[in-house]
């Protein structure tokens, strides 16, 4: 990764986190990789995810827990000819913010623990309410039939591509173009563009 794009502040790898519903969990099953997408939710420096308590997935975990989760949040797709003139094809790229986290699973066995991340996962899925709460014993056999299982990073590795490497005058060009095309990404990307850029 080049060390130009590297994020390495914390709040800003959490605002990714608690903002963002997916991600993708990639697992070791033997010599073969398999990934799934999958929603999570962030809780002190763990994430949390919860599921059936069967299934291939279950299976390759208590082999091997060793995983590397993802996350992307994309922003908009530059085409080659916003930053430059000449007519290749080269300069096109997709400005965007990402965070992967390499560690081990750990089965959560306490059931106020389960509740306290199945809580977090629903008030950060729908943060209207419009639930009862989990604390309640109508939620007990649900709870105790799902399986928790949490993250415990051992590397976080952050990237936001914004164009913080290009020189001023094809930064300013992009600026320009999605400045013209205007839709609500475009104005996002270019707020992302200039703060990264220390501009705003």
């Amino acid at each position: 990764m080049k060390q130009i794009f590297e994020i390495k502040d914390k709040e800003l790898i959490d605002d990714i986190l608690n903002s963002i519903e997916f991600g993708t969990l990639a697992l070791c099953d033997g010599n073969r990789p398999y990934s799934l997408p999958i929603n999570f939710v962030a809780v002190d420096d763990a994430i949390y995810f919860h599921g059936a308590k069967k299934g291939r997935k279950i299976d390759i975990l208590k082999n091997n827990n060793l995983v590397s989760f993802s996350v992307v949040e994309p922003y908009s797709f530059i085409p080659s000819y916003f930053s430059s003139n000449d007519g290749l094809a080269c300069p096109a790229t997709q400005f965007f913010k990402s965070v992967i986290i390499d560690g081990n699973i750990e089965f959560v066995k306490s059931f106020e623990e389960k509740v306290n991340a199945l809580s977090k996962l629903m008030k950060k899925l729908q943060k209207e309410g419009g639930y009862r709460p989990f604390s309640e014993k109508y939620y007990q056999q649900s709870i105790e039939a799902t399986e928790v299982y949490k993250l415990i990073p051992h590397k976080t590795r952050a990237k936001f591509k914004f164009g913080q490497h290009l020189t001023k005058k094809r930064f300013d060009m992009i600026v320009e173009h999605l400045e013209k095309r205007g839709d609500k990404k475009d104005l996002l990307t270019i707020k992302a563009m200039k703060s990264i850029r220390g501009m705003a």
